[in-house]
Formats: C-alpha cells, sequence, structure tokens
C-alpha cells in the first residue's frame, strides 16, 4: 500500500502566502493535497513526477469566461476547457444569461439552467461553475433558489445591456435580450437585482461574503452619442476608433452609479469587472473610499494588460469594453502592482473568424466583440509581472487565491494541505512565440499573434489528474460542475 496517488518532486511552490517560492514537494490522495514539504519519499507515491525545478502555481481560478456565447455550448466546453486546461487554468467560471447568444432562448432560469448543465457536463477538461445574470423580475425571484439548489452565488450586471448594441451600435434591444414584455432593462431593474441578491444575502448568513453581484460598467447613453461622432468624424479606425466610442469616463460614470446604487440598497458585495482604465480605476477607488462599508471588488483582464490598440494583432482585438491606448496599460498595471487590483482574468469568449468580422471585414463596428485568452493567462502574468517586479506570490494571488475566496471556492486556490490538488507547471525561462494556430482553443486568430513570452506552463493537473502534458491535453474530460461554496 502507498500513502499517496501522487507526489510531485522537485519543484519550487508559489502562495499567496509570501512573495517568493519555496522548495518542497506535493504529495496528492483522493483529489487533495495531504502535505506540502522537502523530501517526501517517492515510494510512498502510486505515481512520481518530477516537476524538473518548475514553478508549481495553484492552478488558475479564471473567473471572467463567456462559454457558449458564439458556439454551441457542449462544442466550446470541450474545447474550451482543453485551452484553459493549456494555460493553467482548473476552475473556469464562465458567465450565462438568458437571450440571444448562448442558448438563444429566455424564460426562467429553473427550465434554463438545467439545459446548460446537462450541456456541459462530462465535456469539460477543468471544473467549472457559472455565473448567472437575472435578465427579468422572475430571475431576481429566482435567486435564492439559485443559491440553494445549484449552489449559483455570483450575478451579474451588464450596464449597458437595453439602451446600447452589443457590439458597437445602437439597436432594438427587445428581442436581444428575450424579456417579458413591458419590462425594461435599465437602472431600476439593477436596483432591484441588488436589493433581491441582498434579500438572500440575509436568507444565507453563513455564506452572504460568498454571494454577491459583478457588474459590467459601461453607461450606454454616453457610448451611443460617441459612437456617432466617431463614425461622422471618420478620422479614426480599428481599434483606435472603437476604443474612442466607448470612451473611458463612460466607465467611470457607470462605476460611480453601480457604487451608489450598491449603497442604496445595502449590497456590500460588488465586483467591478474588466476595468481598463486609469478613469475607470480612478472612479472605483473614489466609491470605495465614498462607500467603506461597500467590499468593492476590482477585476482586470490580462489582454487588457498585454495589448493595447496599437500593439494587438488586427480587429480580432475587439472587445467589451474596449482594448486602450497605451497609457491605460501602463496605468492598469501602476494599480496591479499597488494593490488595488484584486484579481485577473481572460475574460475567455472564443469567436471563430467566420463569426467574429462582418461584411467589409475592416469594419470595427460590424466585427463581434470578445476573444479568446485563458491558454496565455498565467504565462503572460508570468512574464510581464515579474519583468515589472510584481512578486510571484501576488501573481498566485491574482490568477488564483482572491478570486476563490470571493466566489465560494474554498478549497480551490492554494497549494497548501486540504486543498484541492489543483497545479500549474510554469517554466519561467521559455521564451516562446504566441501562435493562435497553437492554442486547443477552436478560435483561429488572436490579438496577440506575435507577442513574445518568457514563461510557459508546461503541466496541468486537476484534483491529482495530470490533465495537460508535453504540449497537449491528456485523458477524458474529469471536469464538474462546481456547487458552491465548495467543501461545504
Amino acid at each position: 500500500m502507498t500513502d499517496f496517488d501522487l507526489v510531485l518532486t522537485n519543484v519550487r511552490v508559489v502562495t499567496d502566502e509570501q512573495d517568493d517560492p519555496k522548495n518542497a514537494d506535493i504529495a496528492v490522495r483522493d483529489g487533495k493535497i495531504i502535505t506540502v514539504e522537502p523530501g517526501i519519499d517517492p515510494a510512498r507515491a502510486a505515481q512520481v513526477v518530477d516537476g524538473g525545478g518548475k514553478l508549481a502555481f495553484p492552478g488558475v481560478v479564471d473567473a471572467h469566461q463567456h462559454w457558449g456565447i458564439y458556439n454551441p455550448l457542449d462544442e466550446d466546453a470541450v474545447s474550451e476547457s482543453k485551452a484553459c486546461a493549456q494555460g493553467g487554468v482548473t476552475t473556469a467560471l464562465s458567465y450565462m444569461r438568458t437571450g440571444r447568444y448562448y442558448l438563444n432562448k429566455g424564460g426562467s432560469y429553473a427550465d434554463f439552467f438545467p439545459d446548460v448543465l446537462g450541456l456541459t457536463e462530462n465535456r469539460a477538461h477543468v471544473d467549472y461553475a457559472y455565473h448567472l445574470a437575472p435578465m427579468s423580475k422572475e430571475h431576481i425571484s429566482e435567486i435564492p433558489a439559485l443559491i440553494g439548489e445549484h449552489g449559483v452565488t455570483s450575478f451579474k450586471v451588464f450596464m449597458f445591456y437595453g439602451s446600447h448594441g452589443l457590439h458597437g451600435r445602437s439597436a432594438d434591444q427587445s428581442s436581444f435580450l428575450m424579456t417579458p414584455e413591458g419590462e425594461r432593462y435599465d437602472y431600476a431593474h439593477f436596483e432591484f437585482v441588488m436589493r433581491g441578491i441582498q434579500a438572500a444575502r440575509e436568507q444565507y448568513p453563513d455564506i452572504a461574503d460568498q454571494i454577491s453581484l459583478s457588474l459590467h460598467c459601461e453607461t450606454a447613453e454616453i457610448m451611443t452619442a460617441y459612437t456617432k461622432l466617431v463614425e461622422e468624424a471618420g478620422d479614426l479606425t480599428g481599434l483606435a476608433a472603437y476604443s474612442a466610442s466607448r470612451p473611458q469616463h463612460s466607465e467611470g460614470l457607470a462605476v460611480s452609479i453601480a457604487s451608489y446604487l450598491a449603497h442604496e440598497t445595502g449590497l456590500p458585495t460588488i465586483n467591478l469587472l474588466h476595468l481598463t482604465s486609469r478613469k475607470a480605476v480612478d472612479a472605483a477607488v473614489r466609491m470605495s473610499k465614498a462607500f467603506p462599508h461597500i467590499d468593492f471588488r476590482r477585476e482586470v483582464t490580462v489582454g487588457h494588460l498585454l495589448a493595447d490598440i496599437d500593439t494587438a494583432h488586427g480587429l480580432g482585438g475587439k472587445v467589451n469594453p474596449p482594448l486602450r491606448p497605451r497609457e491605460d496599460v501602463e496605468a492598469l498595471w501602476e494599480y496591479v502592482l499597488d494593490g488595488t487590483i484584486d484579481w485577473v482574468v481572460s475574460d475567455h469568449a472564443c469567436c471563430r473568424e467566420e463569426a467574429k468580422f462582418g461584411d467589409p471585414k475592416d469594419d470595427i463596428f460590424l466585427a463581434k466583440s470578445g476573444f479568446g485568452g485563458a491558454e496565455y493567462l498565467l504565462a503572460g502574468m508570468v512574464t510581464e509581472g515579474t519583468r515589472r517586479g510584481l512578486p510571484l506570490g501576488r501573481i498566485a494571488a491574482l490568477t488564483s487565491y482572491n478570486p476563490s475566496r470571493r466566489y465560494g471556492l474554498p478549497t480551490k486556490g492554494r497549494i497548501a494541505e486540504g486543498f484541492d490538488a489543483d497545479i500549474a507547471l510554469v517554466d519561467p525561462s521559455e521564451t516562446w512565440t504566441v501562435r493562435a494556430a497553437d492554442s486547443e482553443s477552436t478560435q483561429e486568430y488572436t490579438p496577440f499573434e506575435g507577442f513574445e513570452l518568457s514563461a510557459r506552463v508546461t503541466d496541468t493537473f486537476l484534483r491529482g489528474n495530470r490533465v495537460f502534458a508535453d504540449g497537449k491535453v491528456t485523458g477524458e474530460p474529469v471536469g464538474t460542475y462546481l456547487h458552491r461554496p465548495t467543501g461545504n
């Protein structure tokens, strides 16, 4: 008899608990980490993997993805979870809603969400969960049941839906949202969503701090006006035009409105998603000072940290909110380095080339919004973060530990006794060039095409199962749906 299913030897363990890695072995049994210490006898293990001195990061908890937005959900669950494993992501939290895209239907979550779970069951190569968007009054009333029956503890509001087109031009949103006749998706609805979530927090006091609302903060009226200005002026094209059409102060204004509504409704657990600019983060910091009783968390994406409107490869870099000029990228890094940002995500939304681009192909306002990036999240953060002096322990906190705490995943996010054995091995000395053709995603392009990274994920373990090795995903899908909070 052996004591362990797996011992991972000769690694440098990275943890949010300290800046620098420590030399240790990791012992695993029944999918859990049993001990982390030097000199574990390999004879005690059924399987031994020599880590070759690589960095052992906690598997990435990518708290912002979109499976099934542009492709069938059951197909994305396979291919995009492979891209996750390729990038060291072991837990994917995907946004889901009724309406156009995703399953392309409306109705109650009581009918809708079981279909979502059925389409992804036994198909994912990493563990996964869902954030849900209450799009109607009925959805608000379903929040307690979603928490209690399905373990959905996080919800989302898209602040520009209802008044501005998803891809950049204003449009009739009633058919897009598929909400009941006579209902509006507006600030009043957002208020009632907040009241519904706060009521649910009071109903579930033991897990209240893990029940939260995330907001996509852009202001429809500002974007509609500026889109018209940009198109009429005609002096900007491509990603620069799209950034100007959704200006930075649109984010700041939406952050301010969302924050006051949180104050008004007494909802203290607010997540401000994919902040892209100095103005957006400045507004978030101002609001935290104005409302110190609100527990704000601030998110940025690896895309907005690596690429700008000039360096991104083509119109494939269109995303909401947009990629920004370099000065905003530098501002985001300032906020990452000083601790203002709580976590970094991919906002992975696979959109194949035939769906991404309109006719004409070079019209930025006809292209669809969103792109993949889970496969570059950890490597990109190690590459650019270490270059800027960001400690490895902070990278582990930003990519794993911090989001796991907010989103009801206490068994995820750290390499320590009792945690799930989710581990990403990273070679911090391997320089490589990003090529879309090398990705496990079905997306045929990437805005990071040609970017040079100086760290690479070589192996990924999900609950002790080696799901990525030797440059390819291994084995059958072993990912499971996470009923949150996990470990209860």
